[in-house]
């Protein structure tokens, strides 16, 4: 398994192509908005002759959704989120030209999904719900290669804020506990926003949430 980040959006969102030996590919949390920015991701996958087979959000905050409408209008491929994201997902038109993106455009959800075994061409992730920075976000483990696409569960030495609508600290924290932390020490973490961390390293140097 292939994973491509690409940083879009005011937000510095990390968007992920993610594509297996035979070239099928998902995208996972679509932040791209500017034309320059949806050019950049589509000429990558042209560019690697990948086949993208279906858009996944970990959440719905809307710098991981921007880009569902048109990249699912543009590869006619089906949009899965996760079904605890509804009123997340609802709610963004109300206040997205306040975050100047007056352009945004809802996208039709395909499948509301919930924990479970995922399979997309050879990639098979186990999901994983880990509600606390969002009501219903999901995480997505593959553990064949020991990698986790996080959102903005965990981040290098820092995890997702939760002051937002559907937030919770103490649930963040303790879902961390039980449903990140007990994943492999080895295990790579592709998150929402910054660079990559290990889990090992977040056990001990996370100054929110350390191993217990």
């Amino acid at each position: 398994m292939q994973i491509k980040t690409f940083v879009f959006n005011p937000f510095s969102e990390n968007t992920s192509v993610i594509s297996d030996d035979s070239g099928n590919a998902i995208i996972v949390d679509p932040g791209c908005y500017e034309d320059h920015e949806i050019k950049e991701l589509t000429d990558y996958v042209s560019s690697e002759e990948m086949k993208i087979v279906a858009i996944l959000n970990t959440h719905c905050h809307i710098d991981h959704v921007l880009g569902n409408d048109a990249l699912k209008a543009y590869y006619k491929v089906e949009l899965w989120v996760p079904v605890n994201e509804k009123e997340i997902l609802k709610a963004i038109p109300s206040y997205a030209p306040n975050y100047g993106f007056a352009g945004y455009k809802e996208a039709e959800v395909d499948h509301w999904f919930e924990e479970g075994e995922m399979i997309f061409g050879e990639m098979t992730f186990d999901v994983i719900e880990v509600p606390g920075h969002s009501p219903g976000h999901m995480v997505f483990y593959h553990a064949a290669s020991k990698s986790l696409i996080g959102g903005d569960v965990l981040f290098r030495e820092s995890i997702g804020r939760t002051d937002l609508p559907g937030g919770n600290h103490e649930d963040l924290l303790r879902n961390i506990q039980e449903k990140v932390y007990t994943l492999p020490d080895d295990v790579t973490v592709y998150p929402g926003h910054g660079p990559v961390t290990i889990i090992g390293h977040e056990k001990r140097f996370n100054p929110f949430v350390t191993a217990e």
